[in-house]
């Protein structure tokens, strides 16, 4: 029986037109080749090929964190100052200074949102007296809300946007 090499392929132009083995009867003829020959410049050039798919594989594995992983390097958060913490003790929070607020009220108060855009963010309220708060006809929340962050406590308001009204979505009380 005839020792038997993998793999043979017949090119039609460049396109691949069947797959068999090759046999110990069968030669390399310029039916199995493009242009008929096998150069050292070829076998070089992809050689090259292959190690620059090789580069950017490892680079990217390298690069990108996976599962569990850690992102390294400089990241840039630009624009706007989103991510900070402003300070209004009023309850008047305008959206274009950032999306995180911390209000430690004086008296009673409505929350109040200027200069809405859609976007996200929290509320740190720290109603230490008590005060009653109220919300602004653009400020969509539930009374209970209202009711419970009257009375005295540090409160974590989670809000969202889109545009036009704000939307006060859960509370998180910190004791």
């Amino acid at each position: 029986m005839a020792a038997k090499i993998p793999v043979k392929a017949i090119y039609t132009g460049s396109d691949v037109t069947s797959l068999g083995e090759f046999t110990s009867s069968d030669t390399i003829a310029g039916s199995y080749l493009t242009d008929g020959s096998v150069t050292a410049a070829k076998l070089a050039a992809d050689a090259a090929t292959q190690a620059e798919l090789d580069t950017v594989s490892t680079v990217a594995s390298a690069a990108l964190p996976k599962a569990g992983g850690t992102l390294t390097g400089t990241v840039t958060v630009s624009a706007n100052a989103v991510g900070t913490v402003t300070t209004d003790n009023d309850g008047s929070f305008a959206m274009s200074a950032t999306n995180n607020f911390k209000c430690t009220p004086t008296g009673n108060f409505t929350l109040t949102f200027t200069s809405i855009v859609a976007q996200s963010g929290n509320i740190l309220l720290v109603n230490s007296g008590g005060h009653t708060v109220a919300a602004h006809a653009n400020t969509k929340v539930d009374a209970n809300l209202l009711a419970t962050v009257s009375t005295a406590g540090t409160y974590l308001l989670a809000y969202f946007s889109d545009g036009t009204n704000v939307y006060m979505t859960n509370s998180a009380i910190y004791t």
